[in-house]
């Protein structure tokens, strides 16, 4: 296994999983439109993706991190989301990895995550591990 920055070449393979990310958490799928505008987002430097390839080169998890200034540290920071394993590569410590990984390439002082109820422990166990009252979202 080899963990990667995911750059515009592999895009279509980020899509196909960041299309099946949606559908397990139960959201709307992606729009073609909204493929463009991640594309667009990431050229930017916008968001940053990163990736496990398993050893013929698939890949198999993707997470993505949004890079702020953030005054928790009063550095970087970064906005953890797009979190996904392939259901056939769980429980093998991919997970882990992966955020390790994501968190060192970004260059980030620290990461935070707004997730669900149900995902917290999980995230606890990835070592999201400092609580911020919770999170919401203001929709336009």
């Amino acid at each position: 296994m080899r963990f990667v920055r995911i750059d515009r070449e592999r895009f279509p393979e980020l899509w196909t999983l960041h299309q099946a990310y949606k559908a397990a958490i139960g959201e709307n799928a992606p729009t073609d439109r909204d493929r463009d505008s991640l594309r667009e987002a990431m050229a930017r430097g916008d968001i940053l993706f990163y990736g496990c390839l398993c050893d013929d080169g698939t890949l198999i998890g993707c997470c993505s991190v949004s890079p702020a200034f953030s005054t928790f540290r009063y550095s970087r920071a970064g906005v953890f989301e797009d979190f996904y394993i392939a259901p056939a590569w769980r429980r093998r410590g991919i997970a882990r990895k992966l955020v390790a990984f994501a968190a060192a390439e970004s260059g980030v002082g620290s990461l935070t995550v707004g997730c669900a109820d149900c995902d917290r422990d999980m995230y606890k166990a990835l070592g999201f591990s400092v609580e911020l009252g919770n999170m919401l979202a203001y929709d336009l």
